[in-house]
């Protein structure tokens, strides 16, 4: 296993080293072909043409002319979708990365002969001929629940929003076995949300011991207990909350109304530790105060940035978060089939190896990829990892 990891780190995180075994192959190979079907017009096309771009980077850096992609166009619909994936078959192609969203995965059980990496992250209802090769929740569940350990963390609570991810969210806590003090789903709805987290926060019953213990030293005329009614005349509650750290399942504007709520209800990162999903290294964390020193997992930051330096150097413009993966997927093909001469199912979807790519290190397992992530918190609008 050791073996297989170091050589597929040497081939695979320098790809530009594979025009060496590219040169080597054998000419009378024949093609490889490798479809890609994302969207390349309407709304999500910047996303589309990124993984797109992602996959001619790799190849670039592997320079074999025996590669081919076919991108096809779904405009992100599920019926166009499956017409790609039919045209794709009918070139004869086995191996095709997308579609990148989850709901255009409903049809392609119908076509047989292909094996499609998708780029979503969820995991819940997956056609058989589908593998997700997303961050799924299981990975980064895994990886949080590492760092409770590791901190010593026992008293944590889940805050999940009420949304079409919930059931899988909660599935994959459940699989991770760890005890969690408690689990709570909220509304994304800022006037409920404030009243629910006060609620799990015990605010009112905080606030009330605040101010009986300020009525009672008002009494008082020695020294000592005016200097404490000075101090608690500066604050909002008394008494701490039951946890000591709290997952937040949430992103961006809905991120930061949970952890201003929490601020609201007089809980910050000085009291708990606040641990967010992965959030891509999405620096607008640096603009909000309420998620200073806020920890969450994702992939390798420093390959990460190495590469949208070269995608930029290329293309003038930064990628998409997700296309990291799919430049990863494309050196993975071109390795199995290129390099160990195997055929894609044999060699990687039916084993439990471990992978290096630029994202870090993977591995296959029941239709899905597994990411081994490493935990970062926002410190002094830095990225920090957490060793």
């Amino acid at each position: 296993m050791k073996f297989l990891l170091i050589i597929f780190s040497i081939i695979y995180l320098n790809l530009s080293n594979i025009n060496c075994l590219a040169n080597e192959t054998d000419q009378n190979e024949s093609t490889l072909k490798v479809g890609l079907i994302v969207p390349l017009t309407g709304k999500d096309q910047k996303i589309g043409k990124s993984v797109l771009n992602s996959m001619r980077l790799a190849l670039s850096k592997i320079n074999d002319e025996l590669i081919e992609i076919f991108p096809m166009d779904n405009n992100s619909n599920p019926e166009k979708t499956l017409l790609a994936a039919k045209r794709l078959e009918n070139e004869g192609i086995k191996i095709v990365i997308g579609p990148i969203f989850h709901k255009n995965l409903i049809y392609l059980e119908e076509i047989e002969n292909i094996i499609f990496l998708s780029l979503s992250n969820k995991t819940k209802s997956i056609p058989k001929n589908v593998i997700t090769i997303g961050i799924n929740a299981d990975s980064q569940i895994n990886t949080i629940v590492n760092f409770l350990k590791k901190e010593k963390l026992n008293k944590t609570i889940v805050l999940i929003p009420k949304s079409s991810f919930e059931n899988e969210l909660k599935k994959a806590l459940v699989n991770s076995k760890h005890k969690f003090l408690n689990i709570y789903s909220y509304d994304v709805d800022p006037g409920k949300l404030t009243s629910q987290i006060r609620q799990i926060t015990s605010y009112k019953e905080r606030k009330e011991n605040l101010e009986r213990r300020i009525k009672i030293l008002e009494k008082s005329e020695t020294e000592i207990n005016k200097r404490k009614l000075e101090d608690l005349k500066k604050k909002y509650t008394l008494g701490k909350v039951e946890f000591d750290s709290v997952v937040i399942a949430d992103f961006g504007e809905n991120l930061k109304s949970v952890t201003t709520s929490l601020s609201y209800s007089d809980v910050t990162a000085q009291d708990v530790k606040f641990i967010a999903l992965n959030q891509w290294f999405d620096k607008s964390l640096f603009k909000e105060i309420s998620m200073q020193q806020m920890f969450f997992p994702s992939i390798n930051l420093t390959n990460y940035l190495k590469f949208k330096e070269s995608y930029f150097k290329t293309y003038g413009d930064y990628p998409s978060e997700i296309s990291i993966l799919s430049y990863d997927i494309m050196g993975l093909i071109y390795y199995s089939v290129r390099v160990q001469k195997d055929s894609i199912e044999k060699y990687i979807f039916n084993n439990k190896k471990n992978y290096i790519g630029e994202s870090g290190e993977f591995s296959f397992d029941n239709k899905k990829i597994n990411h081994k992530l490493n935990m970062y918190q926002v410190v002094e609008k830095k990225f920090l990892e957490i060793k």
